[in-house]
């Protein structure tokens, strides 16, 4: 959610294998994309760190979007020729709120208080609340043991970045910055899962488009109402920050999301899942190297607990379901 996003997320259940014999330019591509996906998507958390430097959270995150959706509309619009009906409009309004204002806006707003690394952790919990919302949902899927089991370690290692106060010889993560993440992460997931049966257009490149545009909008909406707008000092805006802002745009919103659909259409849906609990790796990682945020012992214990949740989670069979038609739903990329 650094990310996310406008990235979507896909249900994982119709993707194409690479097959032994495909031309070697193809696997080579493959494995490029692959290394976007985990590099690109890791390194969002750190780029709205420093966008947030200079940016105030809700005009970061709207213009990141807002922009991106500019651009992508009209070309994915011109390319399948496909014209948005209302309802569309209203499913990408509703999912756009979810997971670019509530979502994205969250973990940017968020990032004020947690390190970015950390929050990378937090909104790995992501696929947890996936499952719980599909749980409860009217017709929903029941998790098996080993998913129950993945959601009971996931909360556990919430419950350790939390508290107690001075575990390991170091401090908790800001509560208030955690439940924002907390809340961030159940709204990706809620938005996830309507975007999926909620009357999204047949495209996910248009999908995504429509989402960027009203997600950012609503974003700027709230800038402008919190005052975001009213106290923001453009010149005062570093080169730090306004890198930060296009590399969102270009890297995150354009180039990962690319890469992240070439990926679902030419690998297994176990190894396209992997991102999901790579991307706080490098997330922690880039924070420690480049923003000097500290790796504590509380951090490495709850990164173990949450990660192996999130395998779990991510490993556990699923019934299988075709949808030729299904449209894409949006990631827990930032």
């Amino acid at each position: 959610m650094s990310g996310p996003s406008v990235q979507p997320e896909i249900e994982l259940k119709e993707v194409v294998p690479v097959p032994e014999h495909a031309p070697a330019r193809i696997k080579t591509l493959v494995i490029v994309a692959f290394g976007a996906v985990y590099l690109v998507w890791g390194s969002t958390y750190l780029a709205i760190r420093v966008g947030i430097e200079s940016f105030p959270p809700f005009i970061l995150a709207g213009l990141r979007h807002l922009v991106a959706g500019l651009i992508l509309f009209p070309v994915v619009r011109w390319k399948t020729g496909l014209r948005p009906t209302a309802a569309n409009w209203k499913a990408a309004t509703i999912v756009g709120f979810l997971l670019l204002f509530v979502g994205n806006g969250g973990v940017s707003w968020a990032e004020q208080l947690v390190p970015s690394g950390v929050t990378a952790l937090l909104v790995a919990t992501v696929s947890l609340w996936l499952v719980i919302v599909d749980w409860l949902r009217p017709g929903g899927n029941r998790p098996g043991p080993k998913v129950i089991t993945g959601l009971v370690l996931g909360f556990a290692g919430l419950l350790l970045l939390v508290g107690p106060s001075h575990l390991g010889g170091s401090g908790r993560v800001d509560p208030l910055g955690a439940g924002v993440l907390v809340f961030a992460s159940f709204a990706w997931s809620c938005g996830s899962l309507y975007a999926k049966h909620g009357g999204m257009p047949a495209s996910p490149m248009l999908g995504v488009a429509m989402q960027s545009l009203t997600g950012g909008v609503i974003l700027l909406i709230v800038a402008l109402l919190t005052g975001e707008f009213r106290d923001m000092h453009w010149a005062a805006v570093t080169s730090r920050s306004w890198f930060a802002l296009v590399y969102l745009i270009v890297f995150g919103s354009g180039i990962g999301f690319s890469a992240y659909i070439f990926i679902l259409h030419k690998s297994t849906a176990a190894r396209v899942a992997t991102y999901a609990f790579v991307n706080p790796v490098v997330a922690l990682f880039l924070g420690w190297l480049i923003a000097g945020e500290a790796i504590t012992l509380r951090t490495i214990l709850a990164a173990a607990v949450i990660l192996t949740a999130v395998i779990l989670v991510i490993t556990a069979p699923h019934p299988i379901r075709v949808r030729r038609t299904e449209p894409v739903a949006a990631t827990s990329e930032v």
